[in-house]
């Protein structure tokens, strides 16, 4: 099972009016919350994450895995979207993702984002869509649904 992550809006709440809090080691602090219903997530389904946050690239894996665990986030795999010299939005990314594993049995997976623009996403992937309020970022209620999709729900067919 796979979790693609995004970061901003996601696990760090975007307040326009007010700076982010950061940790010691330069990237901003998680919310207490988003920390707490993304480990529920990582418990309750042993699911991998998937960065696909615009910093993505910023750090290797072995960073991102101590921004995690700084954090308090237990995470039991990490990857990141590859980057490509194209300039693709998260939507393209996401769907470029998706359609490069199709061939090999896609497993299950949800999309965690604060980015409306990834309603335009194909059904047979928006459906594992879980959209964040920005300014709130991920809670129980959604760390719910996600579980929900990761457990019950089979991937659609289809490429885009």
């Amino acid at each position: 099972m796979l979790i693609l992550l995004d970061i901003d809006g996601v696990m760090v709440p975007a307040n326009s009016w007010r700076r982010p809090e950061f940790h010691e080691d330069g990237f901003p602090v998680f919310s207490d919350k988003a920390v707490n219903a993304l480990n529920r997530i990582i418990t309750e389904t042993n699911a991998k994450v998937i960065l696909t946050t615009s910093h993505k690239s910023k750090y290797s894996i072995a960073k991102w895995k101590a921004i995690f665990n700084h954090r308090g986030v237990q995470i039991r795999g990490i990857e990141k979207l590859s980057n490509s010299k194209i300039m693709y939005d998260r939507k393209d990314e996401i769907v470029t993702w998706f359609n490069k594993r199709k061939d090999s049995d896609v497993e299950e997976f949800v999309i965690i984002d604060d980015d409306k623009m990834l309603n335009g996403l194909p059904g047979f992937i928006k459906e594992n869509l879980v959209l964040t309020s920005p300014s709130i970022g991920l809670t129980d209620e959604l760390a719910q649904d996600a579980i929900d999709k990761l457990k019950h729900h089979k991937v659609g067919g289809g490429k885009f």
